[in-house]
């Protein structure tokens, strides 16, 4: 704490428009919670140049010692404050929940350890390890889940443009960590940059890369595809998801 009384917070690294929004929700958390409060972290575009000020949301990590309704109420309670700073409501965890559950969120995981700013407290992402085999059977299932929220998404949109973009929208950020999961399992440099992470993977994996770009560019609506063009892009969409998770299912993994 400061001498004012505020929490000491490490926001270097953080996008200076997310400033604000991070220190009232540390400062508001660290006063409610006290001792049970444990960490704060700022994972996601808030930390990188894909960051747009006003468009793109900031993403934390709270982990805490003890969960109880009464927290979860008192944090919902931020809920329209936080909605107006673009602060999404963040992942609640307790570190005991974090170390039981590396086997299985290890594509989170992952995620979190290559781009994440702990702005409060102790690093709780710094000394996990991923098991390497945990790990491509789990990018295998979660790239399989997009293939048929894909093909049920569609359905359901009826031959809605705007939802057909939305479901894009919605996968390709389901993708992309999976797909820097791969990058790590071939022992591929990873960046936490759409594009970057887009033109590693299609160059191991060997896919053209234009459709998730174009997808990608879709992200805040600044651009509005055809009808037409829509198609083509879920169709290259498909495609692109089918073939990764056809290297997952072929993915040998050596510990």
């Amino acid at each position: 704490m400061s001498e004012t009384g505020t929490p000491e917070l490490k926001l270097s690294g953080l996008a200076s428009a997310a400033h604000g929004a991070v220190r009232a929700f540390a400062t508001k958390l660290s006063a409610d919670l006290q001792e049970n409060l444990k960490s704060l972290s700022v994972v996601g575009s808030a930390l990188t140049s894909d960051f747009q000020a006003g468009r793109s949301d900031i993403n934390t990590v709270l982990t805490v010692a003890r969960r109880s309704q009464d927290l979860l109420k008192r944090i919902a309670s931020y809920g329209k404050a936080m909605g107006r700073k673009r602060l999404r409501a963040p992942l609640l965890m307790t570190e005991e929940y974090v170390r039981q559950s590396q086997d299985v969120f290890g594509v989170e995981f992952l995620d979190f350890q290559l781009n994440h700013l702990t702005v409060l407290g102790d690093d709780p992402f710094a000394a996990l390890e991923i098991n390497k085999s945990d790990l491509r059977a789990q990018c295998e299932r979660e790239l399989k889940v997009s293939l048929i929220g894909l093909r049920q998404g569609y359905i359901r949109a009826a031959g809605d443009r705007r939802l057909v973009v939305q479901l894009m929208v919605g996968c390709l950020s389901n993708v992309l960590p999976v797909t820097r999961a791969m990058l790590w399992l071939h022992d591929v440099a990873r960046s936490p940059l759409i594009a970057e992470t887009i033109a590693a993977a299609s160059k191991q994996f060997e896919f053209a890369s234009a459709d998730l770009e174009q997808v990608a560019r879709l992200r805040h609506g600044a651009q509005k595809p055809s009808a037409e063009q829509a198609e083509t892009l879920f169709e290259g969409l498909y495609r692109v998801v089918d073939h990764l998770s056809r290297e997952a299912d072929r993915l040998e993994t050596k510990e």
